[in-house]
C-alpha cells in the first residue's frame, strides 16, 4: 500500500491552460517510470483556479521519484506554470462537504460551482 496525496498547484497568470495540460499528463509520466500505483487519480478544479490532484504514490516511491532526472524535469515545468499552495488556503477547504468541478469541464459563469 502506497501514500495518498492531495496537492493544489495554483496557476501563475496566464498559465490556466498549460497548467491543466500538464496536469493531465503527470501522473501518465509517474506510472511509466514506476513511481505511482494504477489507482486512478482525480483532477479538480476550484472556483478561484487552482487545480487539485489525488493519487497514490506506491511504498517508498517518493524518495526515488525525487532524485530521477525526467521527474524533476516535470516538476521544473510545474513550477514554471504555477505555485503549489496548501489545501487549507482553498475557499473550499472551510466547508463540510468540499466541492470542486472535474478538470476537463473547465469553469464558466454559466457552470459554477456550489457549495453545500
Amino acid at each position: 500500500m502506497g501514500d495518498i496525496v492531495i496537492v493544489a498547484y495554483r496557476p501563475k497568470p496566464g498559465c490556466e491552460a498549460a497548467l491543466a495540460a500538464l496536469a493531465t499528463t503527470h501522473l501518465p509520466i509517474l506510472r511509466r517510470l514506476g513511481f505511482v500505483t494504477d489507482r486512478p487519480e482525480i483532477l479538480m478544479r476550484g472556483e478561484n483556479g487552482v487545480v487539485v490532484e489525488v493519487f497514490e504514490w506506491k511504498q517508498g516511491a517518493t524518495a526515488r521519484a525525487h532524485a530521477h532526472p525526467e521527474v524533476l524535469a516535470l516538476w521544473e515545468r510545474y513550477a514554471a506554470v504555477c505555485d503549489y499552495v496548501p489545501l487549507s488556503t482553498l475557499p473550499e477547504a472551510a466547508t463540510l462537504f468540499a466541492t470542486f468541478a472535474p478538470l476537463q469541464e473547465p469553469l464558466s459563469a454559466s457552470s459554477p460551482v456550489t457549495r453545500r
